[in-house]
Formats: structure tokens, C-alpha cells, sequence
């Protein structure tokens, strides 16, 4: 399956493509292609010294939209409306947001849009058959990077899509320890959302790194 990053030279990019790219043709795209073509040749070297021999390669991000069967959003809310006005191409495809909307005073809290969520509007923004599907919003950017390290957490996936709901679930179960969890519809994603900045606040707080979630 190819799987395209935008944005995908960031922290949370660039962890996805190290764990996705041994098992998926993995598209890293950015507003600079060397930068994202220098990004896929370097982590392609670093897994290979691992012993993992890696399907990634730099793109634009409209090249990264046109290419992919499934496109990953990996984009700092702030940026996300500019991104995605400049980007076409969506239609009828996957589409993964792992998007917070996040904000800081003397501590991290929830700013989401007037739609409710990061995932809802981008909702809004896409075409209509787009398939948003909002997932991976509570893990680390580090932990993603981490190669070695078991990634041992819940993913709770909502979409209002049941069959790309279910592509995705399987998409995180085949990842580490990750284990799948249906949110319901794509309503619910700020409810998911607003856990990252708590998550934030209780690594802050109490002195801890790389918190995650796990449901029993």
C-alpha cells in the first residue's frame, strides 16, 4: 500500500515513516522536495544499518496526495488550513489525522475550531468523499522514532466511514503493540483530540517522558 506524509518531515512524519515504510511504500511530502527526498534517503540508510530494509522516497506534498492510496496528515494545526487550500486531489481516498488542536499558556489546553474538532474540519475542507478518518492523536513524536521500543498503547480510530474505519485499525494494529480501539463517529475525535494536551500537562507535571494511553 503506498501511504503518503504531509508534512512529512516533521517530528510526527518522520516517526510514521520509520514504522510504516518496512511494510508500505511510504511518500514523505513537503513544500521542499530535497528536503523530503534527503529525509527518505536517510531513514531509509538508518533502518537498513537496523537490519530493515525500507519503501521510502520524498515528494512534494501534492506529489504525496497524488501518489498515495492512503494520505496522512502530520501537519501543526496552525499550518493545516494553508496546506491543505494549496493541496487537490482527495477525493475518494483515506484520509489519517493524527492533527491536535493545542495551545499554551503556563500549561497545554484543547483549542479546537468551531467545528468541534481538527478532524471535523478538515472534514469541512475536503471534498465530500473524502474518507476522514481521525487516528494516532496520543503518541509521542519521539516514541514513533524509537525503532527499538515496543509501542505499547491504545489508538482510538473515529470516522463516520465504517469501511475506511476498518482499514485504518488494521493499519495501526499491524504497527509495534499498537492496539486498534473503535472511537465511533468522527464527532467523537475531539473527545480524542483533547487527551493530548492533558497528556502533555501530566508529562509536565509530574515529571515524566513519552505518556501515552492504554485501555484494558
Amino acid at each position: 500500500m503506498k501511504i503518503g506524509i504531509i508534512g512529512g518531515t516533521g517530528d510526527i512524519g518522520e516517526g510514521l515513516a520509520h514504522r510504516l515504510s518496512h511494510e508500505h511504500e511510504i511518500i514523505i511530502g513537503s513544500r521542499n522536495k530535497e528536503r523530503a527526498c534527503t529525509m527518505g534517503e536517510c531513514l531509509t540508510e538508518d533502518l537498513r544499518g537496523k537490519g530493515i530494509e525500507a519503501k521510502c522516497i520524498g515528494a512534494t506534498n501534492q506529489e504525496a496526495v497524488d501518489d498515495a492510496d492512503i494520505v496522512i496528515l502530520s501537519v501543526n494545526y496552525k499550518h493545516l488550513e494553508s496546506t491543505l487550500a494549496g493541496l487537490t486531489g482527495f477525493e475518494d481516498k483515506i484520509v489519517i489525522t493524527p492533527v491536535n488542536p493545542i495551545s499554551k499558556k503556563d500549561y497545554f489546553f484543547f483549542d479546537p475550531p468551531a467545528e468541534g474538532s481538527a478532524a471535523l474540519k478538515i472534514k469541512s475542507l475536503l471534498p465530500e468523499s473524502s474518507c476522514i478518518v481521525a487516528a494516532f492523536n496520543n503518541i509521542s513524536a519521539q516514541k514513533w522514532k524509537r525503532i527499538s521500543e515496543e509501542l505499547n498503547y491504545s489508538v482510538v480510530v473515529c470516522s463516520d466511514d465504517e469501511d475506511a474505519k476498518k482499514t485504518v485499525m488494521d493499519l495501526v494494529n499491524s504497527i509495534s503493540e499498537l492496539k486498534a480501539l473503535d472511537g465511533g463517529p468522527l464527532e467523537m475525535s475531539g473527545i480524542v483530540e483533547s487527551m493530548t494536551p492533558l497528556i502533555l500537562n501530566i508529562a509536565k507535571y509530574n515529571n515524566m517522558r513519552d505518556v501515552g494511553i492504554k485501555f484494558f
